[in-house]
């Protein structure tokens, strides 16, 4: 392996780990957003049971009700906000892998054709040999 071989397994064995972190992030992000959605879904499930507690007891349950009901769409609003900031960090976060991921791609490509190069020259180097070989061998036979 030539010099410029080992330099550039260096650079992609740090860009690996970029784009490991990358998505490390990527995925932390994901997990806040589905602890969102699974907070919106609980929600949703304590409403359906307030109302049916409220429909059940009217009397007792009016005022009572109205407050959680008021209570409930601002949360469930502040959730929503949350939701679609996260979500924008998301997309930001999955650009940001796909860059990685490209340079990481690019160095990889970089890497090949640096590898051809280098087995062209121990080719050539290799049949300069064999013809100097050749040649010895045809003077000393004549």
């Amino acid at each position: 392996m030539g010099k410029k071989s080992a330099e550039i397994a260096t650079l992609i064995r740090v860009q690996g780990w970029s784009v490991d972190e990358e998505r490390r992030m990527l995925g932390q992000m994901l997990g806040r957003e589905q602890a969102l959605l699974d907070d919106r879904d609980r929600m949703d499930k304590e409403l359906l049971a307030e109302q049916a507690v409220a429909a059940a007891q009217p009397v007792l349950a009016g005022h009572a009700y109205a407050a959680y009901a008021l209570n409930h769409r601002e949360r469930r609003a502040n959730l929503e906000t949350v939701l679609a900031a996260l979500r924008v960090e998301i997309e930001q976060q999955r650009d940001k892998l796909a860059v990685a991921f490209r340079e990481l791609k690019v160095l990889e490509e970089v890497q090949e054709n640096w590898r051809i190069k280098e087995r062209a020259e121990e080719a050539r180097l290799e049949q300069v040999a064999l013809d100097e070989i050749a040649q010895n061998l045809y003077l000393r036979q004549q």
